[in-house]
């Protein structure tokens, strides 16, 4: 079974200068799985939410995909793609950088509490991760558009326009 493509050609030969170059163990082993198909996994779930064991057959394993998203995010590599992505839109003139904005994400504390605690670096993503996943399915958006859920007060269900009315 074949895979899906996620990356055009183009779109590789635009990536692969960025990424670092491994040379193979003296000491033998199995080869290393190429960079694009890790890639192409990575993107797969980003694309589609799924978790990393969903990972159709024709992509390397999950681990091994996970594996090298961390590598790349250690050495850097996820920021100077970003970087470079960002330039080339600049260049091309589609950022519109009096439109751009920080998000902090700051929630309030649950009961109340005044103080922060330490984050839960066993149970976020990382930072890097929501960044790549920004970058690609923007790239991605702008080709398709991807169908949201209504804002609108209508078809809210009844009991939360009770409940605020109550209080």
């Amino acid at each position: 079974m074949s895979r899906p493509r996620m990356l055009e050609d183009w779109q590789w030969d635009r990536i692969k200068p960025y990424l670092p170059v491994k040379v193979a163990s003296r000491k033998g082993g199995r080869p290393r799985v190429g960079d694009r198909e890790c890639l192409e996994g990575i993107l797969w779930v980003l694309k589609t939410g799924a978790r990393w064991r969903d990972l159709p057959d024709g992509f390397p394993s999950a681990s091994t995909c996970w594996r090298r998203l961390v590598e790349w995010e250690e050495e850097g590599v996820l920021d100077d793609l970003w970087i470079a992505f960002l330039d080339t839109l600049d260049e091309q003139g589609t950022l519109r950088w009096n439109e751009v904005f920080l998000d902090a994400t700051f929630f309030p504390a649950k009961k109340g509490g005044t103080t922060s605690g330490p984050p839960n670096e066993a149970k976020a993503q990382s930072w890097f991760w929501w960044r790549m996943a920004r970058v690609f399915l923007w790239h991605v958006g702008s080709r398709q558009r991807v169908p949201r859920k209504s804002r609108s007060p209508v078809g809210r269900s009844t009991k939360s326009a009770n409940r605020k009315r109550s209080e």
